[in-house]
Parts: C-alpha cells; sequence; structure tokens
C-alpha cells in the first residue's frame, strides 16, 4: 500500500505551506491499513478546513484507493 501513502503525501503537499514538514507513516493491521499525517503546527488549519470539509475530502479520496478489501484511515496528529 506504499501507492496509498504516496498519494496522501502527494495530495498534502499541495496545500500545505510547508511542504518538507509533510510525513506520512503507515501502521498495517490485517485488513487496515492506518496512515498517520504530520504537518506543521502552521499548516494543521489548512489540512483541517472550515467545519473539517478538507480533512473529509481527503479521506474520501483515500477511501477510493481501498482494494482487497483493505480499509485506509487517515488520522491527522500535530
Amino acid at each position: 500500500m506504499a501507492d496509498a501513502k504516496l498519494a496522501l503525501t502527494n495530495i498534502v503537499k499541495a496545500i500545505v505551506d510547508k511542504p518538507d514538514e509533510v510525513t506520512v507513516t503507515e501502521e498495517n493491521d490485517g485488513d487496515k491499513l492506518r496512515l498517520i499525517l504530520n504537518v506543521a503546527p502552521d499548516d494543521m488549519g489548512k489540512i483541517i478546513g472550515k467545519q473539517g470539509k478538507i480533512a473529509q475530502s481527503i479521506r474520501k479520496v483515500m477511501r477510493a484507493l481501498e482494494t482487497d478489501g483493505r480499509k485506509i484511515s487517515v488520522d491527522i496528529e500535530d
């Protein structure tokens, strides 16, 4: 699922002001893939968006990448 990690990284880097500070960590748990997203504190608002709309959109795009019955979740941490 490196494609999912790369896709999330590219999407987020296109949104933030400090793309060098974007990191995505993978945690595999059987049929689940958890992607943990970290961005610069100044960029947190850009990733979450008003009323969480951008974060919801990012999660929707990542769910579209689900294959082989594996669920993908995106957790945003600071």
